[in-house]
């Protein structure tokens, strides 16, 4: 009677781990994943915040600041997440950016800083009317 129950025992055990197994298994099977496939718009503009973030220690530590970046011409042609987005007052703004971008390389070294943030608020500006969601990260950016 002992090795009946004995075994009764161990049979359950093993039936019981092993059927979170199967249905974990299962499940992952039937899951789809999705991943979500950044625009050509959302690349660059993370491609911008990196290199304005390297500019900013740059403009900090009082280094050779280099050239600008002409991938940021992109920003009027790179297609958009949401096409209706790209509107007359974007292309206002993202003129604008490039615009501020570019002084930065010619402003006198007293002015820097200033042009810096004048190139970071106009990033805001259009994030204010469109994707307002970067904002707080942009902000970073402000030289204080």
């Amino acid at each position: 009677m002992k090795k009946i129950v004995f075994f009764a025992v161990i049979c359950a055990s093993i039936i019981s781990c092993n059927s979170p197994e199967k249905k974990s298994l299962k499940n992952s099977q039937d899951e789809t994943l999705v991943m979500y496939k950044l625009s050509e718009m959302a690349l660059l503009m993370e491609e911008m915040y990196v290199t304005n973030e390297k500019l900013k220690e740059k403009i900090l530590n009082q280094e050779d600041l280099g050239s600008f970046s002409e991938k940021f011409v992109n920003i009027h042609t790179a297609v958009l997440t949401d096409a209706t987005d790209r509107t007359a007052s974007f292309e206002s703004f993202s003129k604008a950016l490039i615009a501020n971008q570019k002084a930065i390389y010619t402003v006198p070294e007293d002015s820097l800083k200033t042009q810096f943030n004048t190139m970071v608020t106009t990033c805001v500006a259009c994030h204010e009317t469109t994707c307002s969601g970067p904002i707080p990260r942009i902000k970073k950016l402000l030289i204080h």
